[in-house]
């Protein structure tokens, strides 16, 4: 599950297998992108979510 770690910056922890699922998202939702611009609309109109450790 994915860790907040406070401190002066807020940083992220996630585990192996989270960065695959978020690889495999992105993957997903870009695989029809024709363009730079195409792929960036597609991620931003896009939702990844983590659990978060608590």
């Amino acid at each position: 599950m994915a860790r907040i770690i406070e401190g002066e910056r807020r940083i992220i922890k996630i585990s192996t297998d989270e960065v695959l699922t978020i690889v495999r998202q992105y993957m997903q939702i870009t695989r029809d992108a024709c363009c730079y611009e195409h792929t960036r609309e597609l991620l931003n109109s896009s939702n990844f979510y983590l659990p978060e450790d608590k």
